[in-house]
Formats: C-alpha cells, structure tokens, sequence
C-alpha cells in the first residue's frame, strides 16, 4: 500500500469523479489553503454548522443520539465556543475508489489554534460529503472559516482491492450529504 501523489488524485477526480468540486491547484491568496497538494488534497469546509450546546441540558449518546444537543447555523464562519465541539461537511463529494483507503488529518494552521479536527478513515468504496468533526481545545471561542481548508486527505492505494468494500456492506454513511449525525 502507498500513498498517491498529486498526479494520480488528478487522474482520479478529472476522470472518475473522485472528488467534487476538484480544484486543480493549491488557492492560498488570503485564506486557509485548499485544493490539490503535493501528496494529498485540502478540504473546505461548507456554511453548515452544527455546535454542541447544554443550553436543553441534553445527554450525548451516540446508540441513541438526540439533536436537541445541536445549534444549526449556515454562515461563513462559525464561532466555537470554549472547550467545546462542533460537526461540519466538506464541500467537496468523494468517491472512493474500491482499491483506496483515505485519511483525512486536521490543517496545522488550525491545529496551532487549538482547533482539531478528528482523524478519520473514509473507507473503500464510501462516497458522500465528509461529516468534519472540530474540538476547541482552547478556553477562549475560536473561529472556523467557511470555503476554506480545514483537513486534508491522503489517499493509499492497496495492490489488491478489498473483498469487501463499504457499499458491499451497506455502510449507514453511505451517500451522505450534509452534516450526517451518529447512527446505529
């Protein structure tokens, strides 16, 4: 198994769709950078949000998960609040090829905020937008930049292709859109 490089990405996004919208080249003129890299691709985050809140004094339990826990907010930059978390998605669709496992890392511009985002596998075969997982680690509020870069993906390509990819199985985050809440 060995990571792909920016040749390969390109390949994959202009010809099968791997990724959607793809941008071709790294944007950095004034924002958080996004797009292709050297070894990997750069992520945005969309104007989705949804903060955690103990506003309804509500219990996180993920076999039985209750949004009452969540704020909404569509907006261009989203406030997190101190010690606090926050999901988002990416703007970017992807389809994962069944011979690919990807991991998604959090930006070091972020991270040297106190802002993480949750390493996360996304699995042969998956597609959908990227439900992004934010923890401030920091005691002040902290600002995430919508249509921005926030992660970025590395793509590992196996000599052998999967017996059994996450669409033969039927995974329950299949073809998500938008932020995609726990399930059981």
């Amino acid at each position: 198994m060995s990571i792909q490089s920016d040749r390969w990405i390109r390949e994959q996004a202009l010809n099968n769709r791997m990724i959607e919208p793809f941008v071709e080249s790294q944007k950095r003129q004034g924002v958080i950078s996004y797009g292709l890299s050297s070894y990997g691709y750069d992520a945005r985050v969309a104007t989705e949000f949804k903060i955690f809140t103990n506003v309804d004094n509500a219990l996180v339990d993920p076999k039985n998960f209750s949004d009452t826990s969540l704020v909404h907010r569509e907006a261009d930059v989203c406030i997190i609040p101190p010690n606090s978390f926050v999901l988002g998605r990416t703007v970017e669709y992807f389809r994962i090829p069944r011979d690919v496992l990807v991991v998604c890392l959090g930006k070091s511009t972020y991270a040297r905020c106190g802002i993480i985002v949750n390493v996360t596998p996304l699995e042969p075969e998956w597609e959908g937008h990227v439900t992004l997982e934010f923890s401030n680690t920091t005691p002040l509020p902290a600002k995430i930049y919508a249509n921005e870069g926030v992660c970025q993906f590395l793509f590992f390509r196996s000599d052998h292709a999967c017996e059994v990819s996450y669409r033969d199985r039927m995974g329950k985050y299949m073809g998500q859109t938008g932020v995609t809440l726990p399930k059981l």
